[in-house]
């Protein structure tokens, strides 16, 4: 399973565009995606929930979810495999079509440039961007470097002289976020939509938080009719 797995990462991975697929000014309405996960017995469930917000509005369009057993075991650096299943059956629910997908989590972050956000690009066939609330350290040794104590500042996460991602800072007196490019957009896009999709309320931007909250809710709801 892991072999084909890693041919699939690696057979991807040539396919990933770090550049701009549209213009900011075309974004319209931007999707949030997070999973929670919880056991069963000596099965393994998951929730996973995708919010729509209006780009420039930050006002919630639609909400959807989608549960169900994992049958992939976890795997270091092959998440995707088991989060994929259910996020493509929660965008099979929408009835808007987001113009980007942020992902509660990495995507050219990781080993192989593989995580979640890159890897359901391929399947959605619109930009994606992760965003992790902590660091992950991809070759287990680079740690990164705090960015200056303002909002908007950030600082390259730089393995083996490639740049993987950055640290954001997106309030003042806040913890950074760990922004990763997924697929068809630049990191610099990618910063620049996460500042203006975060409010007041956290320094998680919006759509990723509003996400994580719906599956929070979700599990709880889940767990007690399963």
């Amino acid at each position: 399973m892991q072999k084909e797995f890693l041919r699939q990462q690696n057979e991807l991975r040539d396919r990933i565009e770090t550049v701009d697929r549209s213009e900011t000014g075309e974004v319209k309405l931007v999707a949030g995606v997070d999973l929670a996960y919880w056991n069963q017995g000596d099965d393994e469930y998951a929730v996973c929930c995708i919010v729509v917000i209006g780009f420039s509005s930050h006002e919630v369009v639609e909400k959807k979810q989608y549960s169900g057993k994992i049958e992939v075991p976890y795997m270091p650096g092959f998440l995707a495999f088991r989060e994929l299943p259910l996020i493509l059956k929660t965008v099979e629910l929408l009835e808007t079509s987001p113009d980007i997908f942020i992902f509660d989590g990495n995507g050219y972050l990781h080993p192989r440039h593989m995580g979640i956000a890159t890897h359901a690009s391929f399947y959605l066939n619109k930009p994606t961007i992760g965003i992790a609330k902590t660091y992950f350290r991809v070759d287990k040794k680079t740690d990164y470097i705090e960015p200056e104590n303002e909002a908007g500042s950030y600082t390259d996460i730089v393995i083996d002289s490639e740049v993987y991602g950055r640290a954001l800072r997106t309030h003042k007196d806040v913890k950074p976020v760990f922004i990763s490019v997924g697929n068809y957009i630049s990191i610099d896009t990618a910063c620049s939509l996460a500042l203006k999709l975060t409010d007041k309320e956290s320094h998680i931007p919006l759509p990723t938080r509003l996400a994580d909250l719906e599956t929070h809710k979700a599990r709880e709801a889940k767990r007690k009719i399963i």
